[in-house]
């Protein structure tokens, strides 16, 4: 799929030569801002990066330039069928599917925060009072012949997201692991994750200088966070 620019026209007549055409700056306070070439998306990224945290904000950019390229269309004018052709278009060919959760295309999980990512921006939208949008066109699911109950619980959600759990390793699994990687980085790296518990992205996060557990290490969703080495006597790993 490609995410190059493109040209639509907006409700009011006028043409976005280049929406949805991601743009990265830093703004006069030093944050880091996207916007895609539309006044009211852009307008909805600043909300964003007023109340989320730093890669919230790049998911949700990166999220709408992918729908609105597949879309092509001026932001007002989605209809709730182009969000069920979007999720057509995520899903992919399904005549081959992945064996580990037996989907095709992209991951349930990514298609997911995608739509959260487009329902967000209708929400805002909606909540304006300033737009032709009147009604969120992501549908928050499809009702069920389930008798009685609140219509929450006779809703199925458009995607189905796996509630999958991690696997914990053996003390020999883990030993094989260290033990078949070639350089000090990339062991620093998985005992980071083993004895301080740092997840994927706060390794990632790490940088030269900083001993796990030494200090703070940053989260999902751009926060910060504190661990403590598992080995006795704190010996650091990084």
């Amino acid at each position: 799929m490609s995410l190059q620019c493109s040209c639509v026209t907006r409700w009011d007549g006028a043409e976005m030569s280049s929406f949805p055409c991601l743009a990265r700056f830093v703004s006069g306070s030093g944050q880091v801002r996207y916007r895609l070439g539309d006044r009211l998306v852009d307008r909805y990224l600043e909300f964003v990066a007023g109340r989320c945290r730093p890669n919230t904000l790049r998911a949700v950019a990166f999220d709408l330039k992918t729908f609105f390229t597949v879309m092509g269309k001026d932001p007002v004018a989605v209809t709730a069928a182009d969000v069920f052709d979007f999720l057509a278009d995520q899903r992919g060919d399904r005549t081959v599917v992945r064996l580990a959760d037996r989907e095709s295309g992209l991951s349930a999980r990514t298609i997911a925060r995608r739509l959260s990512s487009v329902s967000g921006l209708y929400a805002y939208l909606v909540a304006r009072g300033d737009t032709p949008v009147l009604v969120n066109p992501v549908p928050r699911g499809l009702l069920t012949r389930r008798q009685g109950g609140s219509r929450r619980s006779r809703t199925a959600p458009l995607v189905r997201v796996p509630r999958t759990l991690p696997r914990i390793l053996s003390p020999q699994e883990v030993d094989r692991l260290v033990g078949a990687l070639r350089t000090h980085r990339d062991r620093a790296m998985v005992l980071a994750m083993l004895l301080a518990g740092l997840r994927r992205c706060e390794v990632l996060g790490l940088r030269f200088g900083r001993r796990a557990g030494r200090g703070p290490a940053a989260g999902r969703g751009g926060g910060q966070r504190r661990s403590s080495p598992g080995r006795a006597g704190g010996e650091p790993v990084l």
